[in-house]
């Protein structure tokens, strides 16, 4: 039996998937069995997102974050995450973030997105309220180029790590673990 650590962390999904698709169940365990009880919330109409909508779903999710909070986020989800730390007003401090196949630009392979992903998000203010920023990308990512996470990944003040032969990170790229998120914030 494990104790609390008084951390907690949220898994945000991404375009097309439930919380029950691809690593985040298994991430879900690893951290709550590790004492951070961690919750992957079901953003609305994941195949038909709205922006409005998956904001306010993710707002209720990570709320104004302190230093004991971790944000996982994939593909959508990391620009649904990035959108919500952009948009706080309060005083905010978060212990980590774990971008996999981020990016803040239009997917030459989903313009059907392009309505959401609009011009981005400006994160020039969220790197110095992170204690820890980790991007993930794939050398094999047919969704989301290298170069829009590579960016993503400078924009906050680091670079990607790159995870060989993951694609974009999704069950039927043969990903139901990722053992790199995991390593980002044990």
């Amino acid at each position: 039996m494990t104790t609390s650590t008084g951390r907690r962390a949220v898994i945000v999904h991404g375009y097309g998937a439930t919380p029950d698709d691809h690593w985040f169940g298994w991430l879900a365990d690893r951290l709550t069995r590790a004492g951070t009880p961690t919750t992957v919330p079901a953003l609305p109409d994941p195949g038909s997102p709205s922006r409005e909508r998956w904001a306010a779903a993710t707002a209720e999710a990570l709320g104004v974050p302190g230093p004991d909070l971790t944000v996982i986020a994939h593909s959508l989800g990391c620009l649904a995450a990035l959108r919500h730390l952009a948009s706080l007003r309060e005083p905010w401090r978060l212990g980590a973030l774990v971008l996999v196949s981020g990016f803040v630009d239009p997917l030459p392979a989903l313009p059907s997105l392009d309505g959401f992903i609009g011009d981005g998000v400006d994160v020039s203010a969220i790197r110095d309220r992170v204690e820890s920023i980790t991007v993930l990308r794939s050398d094999d990512d047919l969704i989301v180029p290298a170069e829009h996470t590579d960016r993503l990944a400078g924009l906050l003040g680091t670079s990607a790590q790159v995870v060989p032969g993951a694609g974009h990170f999704l069950a039927s790229d043969g990903v139901t673990m990722l053992p790199e998120a995991l390593a980002a914030v044990a």
